[in-house]
């Protein structure tokens, strides 16, 4: 019987995740009010999306990870 690989592992914290996705909407919510440029206001999809999932890929490399169980 074949076992399924664990590819994405949460490596983010709760405080963490939650600061992401209110960083990435006050990014979004900027560029769509022209504070900022939109193509800048665009990158906050990238904290909502890694603090939705609880996995930043960037982490891996440098093996970091703010769960506090691990």
């Amino acid at each position: 019987m074949a076992t399924t690989p664990k590819t994405m592992c949460t490596n983010i914290g709760g405080m963490e995740r939650m600061l992401r996705v209110i960083a990435g909407i006050g990014l979004l919510v900027a560029g769509f009010l022209g504070m900022i440029p939109m193509m800048i206001g665009l990158i906050g999809i990238i904290p909502i999306l890694t603090g939705s999932l609880g996995w930043c890929p960037l982490y891996i490399p440098f093996g970091i990870s703010t769960m506090k169980n691990q």
